[in-house]
């Protein structure tokens, strides 16, 4: 019998299994909340509260999760806190990080996988002030000081700067903390930035010489998607091990994963609750500020060609392409790395209960930031 035909039916056989099993011997039961039992899940964010996280916060707190038997606990992150190594250690059960960070802990012997990759798109950018004639083009850092957050954040920078043929020491990377002071204070040319945080905490500064907020006139962004070296941002993690070896775990990720992405279709059409779940989860951050970061963050997941969650294989090659010629990864990452047969279960369960999951229609919508976010 021809081989390829019985791997596509091991596949196929597979996939099957995995809806299946989600969705017991009634698929239509799976997402209405009708519960012989509830299963705990930990999560753990890769930064603090804020609505870079919504759609988990709105499957919590809107009882999404709960329709599909979950009882789920949101644990923030921070500095000094790892996902992917928490998610590894099994100290909890999933973990938001993005790709190239996860696959370095994965070449270092982490054994998670990417069942669910959030953001099609990067929201990095460099930031620069109009005047300072770098412009969008990475070649103009040359001689300049670009600020970096480091930590794994550098990696689009530093193969844009290699693509520009910008050479190592013609400028001066300087560690930026995770604010836009040194830019603010013109300490450096350049500085790292999210589009939905810390690009929106310059526009809600105020320009000493005008007295009134800072304009996007006043700015220059260089964006790696435009240049070419973006690559894939938050995902959720599974640990592999438990994939490979407890049918209940593999279970609980084709659920987790529908209750996610059904939160985050909820933000994408429901905005303003979203916001009002993360401040009502204790962000530090004002509420012009989040519905910002919650329209920003819309513009990254939607629309999902493929339907939302689903791990585009160019977005993946670029992304390892990236990651390997800088040095970051010293292999590309066997196949193992991501599957989209949870994603493609989950959107199954979701398109069942008419949940639109590719948000072809979705337009960002303009936001007014307050002095301070507020």
């Amino acid at each position: 019998m021809n081989k390829r035909f019985i791997k596509g039916v091991v596949a196929l056989v597979a996939a099957v299994s995995l809806l299946a099993t989600a969705c017991g011997s009634d698929e239509a039961a799976v997402g209405s909340g009708d519960c012989d039992s509830v299963d705990s899940v930990s999560l753990q964010l890769q930064w603090v509260t804020q609505a870079q996280f919504a759609g988990y916060f709105a499957a919590v707190d809107r009882g999404l999760y709960n329709d599909y038997c979950l009882d789920v606990t949101i644990l923030e992150g921070g500095v000094d806190i790892v996902p992917q190594q928490q998610l590894a250690s099994g100290a909890v059960d999933f973990a938001i990080s993005w790709v190239p960070k996860a696959l370095v802990s994965r070449e270092q012997g982490a054994d998670i996988v990417n069942v669910a990759q959030v953001f099609q798109r990067s929201g990095t950018l460099q930031v620069s002030w109009a005047d300072a004639g770098i412009g969008t083009d990475p070649a103009n850092l040359r001689g300049k000081k670009v600020g970096n957050w480091g930590w794994g954040n550098e990696f689009e920078l530093v193969a844009g700067l290699r693509d520009a043929g910008v050479e190592d020491g013609s400028y001066e990377m300087v560690g930026q903390s995770f604010d836009m002071m040194a830019l603010l204070n013109r300490e450096i040319d350049a500085a790292q930035a999210m589009i939905y945080n810390e690009y929106a905490q310059v526009l809600e500064a105020k320009n000493p010489a005008t007295g009134r907020l800072y304009e996007a006139s006043d700015l220059a962004i260089i964006d790696w998607n435009d240049v070419g070296t973006a690559m894939l941002q938050d995902a959720i993690w599974a640990s592999g091990e438990r994939l490979a070896s407890d049918p209940a775990y593999r279970d609980i990720t084709t659920r987790f994963v529908a209750g996610s992405l059904e939160g985050w279709a909820h933000c994408r059409d429901n905005a303003d609750d979203c916001v009002n779940a993360v401040l009502d989860n204790g962000s530090a951050l004002g509420t012009s500020h989040q519905a910002w970061q919650m329209n920003e963050i819309n513009n990254l997941i939607w629309p999902s060609p493929d339907g939302a969650g689903m791990i585009n294989s160019d977005a993946w090659a670029q992304t390892v392409d990236v990651a390997t010629s800088s040095g970051d990864l010293q292999a590309a990452p066997d196949s193992g790395a991501y599957t989209n047969d949870y994603v493609e279960a989950a959107l199954d369960i979701l398109n069942g209960k008419g949940i639109q999951t590719f948000g072809s229609g979705w337009q960002p919508k303009s936001v007014t930031l307050n002095e301070g976010g507020e």
